[in-house]
């Protein structure tokens, strides 16, 4: 996955990589003008984008209390604000062609009668349905829940077109459980899936992320583990280092790592 304001479409291209999701900031404009840049990049260099992946202003991954007060629908504060760019992003994401946007939704409550389990739900039902009319999938990213929790929101939402945008490395990062376990729970919402590793976190705090096979993950079962789920699709490496020469160092690295498994 790349962000359009740090990685070129040219120097993703550059590593054998012909497809991927867009990472859209919350404060980044979409103008005719970024469609324009966006479309003419694709075109260049013959790559595809496959997820729309939404990110909003104000989201802070710091800690586990940072994540769970800023992150998502679930800040009572921005749940309207992000409501609106995420619809306006389905519309970005036609605009490009792309059949599936997805998003972390936050730290869903797990009592069905809270109001903020309400509000989210309710959401997420008018994103599914707005998706649906542009012929669109929209995913919930793992890793806040247990793969359990998840399963049981999206039964709750209800919508045929909610999805699973499925990341092993965040389920060992909040301590959500095996993400080997999590792809049998969740195999037949899983849509699209992140190529990335971490080690488990102390009590109460996040995990580190780590370069791709020097994790917990244990990519060469999870890939056996995904193919005996039947998933059959691509495999979007994810690297969030702040440095960004190890960042994209460590990208180049993954591919010929994952191309090894597979």
């Amino acid at each position: 996955m790349f962000w359009v304001e740090r990685d070129t479409i040219a120097g993703i291209a550059e590593m054998g990589v012909r497809c991927g999701q867009l990472g859209i900031h919350g404060d980044t404009p979409v103008t005719p003008e970024f469609l324009t840049k966006i479309k003419t990049g694709l075109a260049e260099f013959d790559f595809h984008i496959v997820t729309i992946v939404a990110a909003y202003s104000g989201e802070d991954y710091a800690d586990l209390p940072t994540v769970q007060r800023t992150v998502g629908f679930i800040p009572r504060s921005t749940r309207a604000e992000r409501l609106k760019r995420t619809l306006e992003l389905v519309d970005t994401a036609s605009a490009l062609g792309v059949s599936s946007i997805a998003c972390h939704v936050g730290f869903v409550p797990e009592d069905k009668n809270d109001p903020d389990y309400i509000d989210v739900r309710d959401a997420v039902r008018k994103i599914c349905d707005y998706a649906a009319a542009h012929g669109q999938t929209f995913a919930l990213e793992t890793g806040q829940e247990s793969a359990h929790a998840l399963l049981e929101f999206i039964e709750d939402v209800d919508r045929p077109n909610l999805k699973v945008n499925f990341d092993p490395a965040n389920m060992i990062l909040y301590g959500s459980g095996d993400p080997h376990e999590a792809v049998g729970i969740l195999a037949s919402k899983i849509v699209s899936v992140h190529a990335k590793d971490g080690d488990w976190p102390a009590p109460k705090s996040l995990g580190k992320e780590r370069p791709l096979g020097k994790g917990s993950v244990d990519f060469p079962r999870f890939i056996k583990t995904l193919r005996d789920a039947g998933y059959q699709g691509q495999l979007f490496i994810e690297r969030e280092a702040h440095n960004p020469v190890e960042r994209v160092e460590d990208m180049r690295a993954a591919v010929p790592f994952l191309k090894g498994l597979l």
